[in-house]
């Protein structure tokens, strides 16, 4: 089963993605902020990352960083409400960019795509 380890600081919005995703055959993890998801993914590598940026303590784009830097076959998809981020060079080592809202259909894609185009390379 695949594993995908969510990063995410709003409980809420964790669990709708946990359930979520849980339905669409998916093994989810939570972390609640940058720090935890370096662990947690250095601990037992997921499958793939959805990660916020905006969170206190270790923002996602740090968090990003170092779990790619231990690990750079581990795709990376940034879920955030900013678009502004999409121009900053340090979220173009991300796999996917998607921005935030609460129909969950385009991050389901997104997540399908990536996972394709990983298992071809």
């Amino acid at each position: 089963m695949t594993k995908i380890l969510v990063v995410e600081d709003d409980k809420n919005q964790c669990l709708l993605y946990k359930e979520t995703l849980t339905g669409e055959g998916y093994d989810v993890e939570c972390a609640r902020d940058g720090k935890e998801a370096v662990t947690m993914a250095k601990l037992n590598p997921p499958d793939l990352v959805v990660m916020d940026i905006n969170m206190a303590g270790m923002d996602g784009i740090e968090a990003m960083g170092r779990i790619l830097g231990e690990n750079n076959r581990i795709p990376v998809i940034i879920n955030t409400a900013y678009s502004s981020y999409k121009d900053n060079f340090m979220t173009w080592s991300a796999d996917a960019y998607v921005v935030k809202t609460s129909d969950l259909v385009e991050l389901k894609k997104t997540i399908e795509k990536v996972l394709l185009k990983r298992s071809l390379s």
